[in-house]
């Protein structure tokens, strides 16, 4: 049974800088995570867009169309109790990354996967030290200690704001090495999303669009254009 959208109760939505980070205030009052404490940012960009998707909230709140606020409680909450797992699961992305594995066959898509992803792998060699080994086909290619350890001390060092963005874009592209790379600014959402399904768009210029995989793929596009705003927007580095 669905549950029913609560009604909008509020009329004026702030921004307030705390010394702990910045507050927003529904009517005054301070907006809470699910777990109960004081939703606290650490950018006035990403409160003011927070801000925003409450103020854009109509008769009903619906949280589907908050999804930087739903990124920002998974960063105040989740991460923070299982930072130690996440970083685990990052780390066997790299032992498999989707780079790393290029078709057999034919010829013009192993061209291709070469072309636009052996970039990312020299770049975050050249960048991280992390030298990813790429392989054709599905069979596992033994990823070194050494790039995995220098992946480790990358990941250990993200605050709690990006470990959930590279998390989320990780998860949505299936590598750790576009995830990375929308974080340094190297990829935009588009770019990262046209890496991941690109030999999902090879085979669909080739026999066809499935109408199931399309939609999925819509899907994906939008949730990581999200997950790539919140990065820029709570990355206090950003101009």
């Amino acid at each position: 049974m669905t549950r029913p959208r609560p009604k909008r109760f509020y009329t004026k939505v702030t921004a307030e800088p705390r010394p702990e980070g910045i507050a927003i205030l529904l009517d005054g009052k301070p907006i809470r995570t699910p777990g109960g404490a004081t939703l606290l940012l650490p950018t006035h960009d990403l409160a003011e867009a927070i801000a925003a998707e409450w103020q854009a909230q109509r008769e009903h709140i619906d949280a589907q169309t908050m999804p930087l606020l739903r990124l920002a409680n998974t960063a105040l909450e989740r991460i923070p109790q299982t930072r130690a797992g996440v970083i685990v699961q990052l780390l066997e992305y790299g032992r498999h990354d989707l780079l790393c594995y290029r078709a057999e066959a034919p010829q013009s898509l192993i061209v291709h996967q070469v072309e636009q992803w052996q970039p990312l792998l020299d770049w975050i060699s050249a960048a991280y030290r992390i030298a990813l080994q790429p392989t054709q086909g599905i069979a596992p290619v033994a990823q070194s200690t050494q790039s995995i350890e220098a992946l480790n001390t990358l990941l250990q060092a993200l605050d709690n704001f990006a470990l959930a963005g590279v998390s989320a874009a990780t998860a949505l592209t299936g590598s750790i090495v576009l995830a990375l790379a929308v974080r340094a600014g190297r990829l935009d959402a588009s770019t990262a999303f046209r890496l991941a399904i690109l030999e999902e768009a090879f085979q669909a210029e080739h026999w066809g669009v499935d109408a199931e995989a399309e939609a999925r793929q819509q899907r994906i596009a939008r949730e990581l254009a999200d997950v790539v705003a919140f990065l820029r927007l709570a990355d206090a580095r950003s101009p």
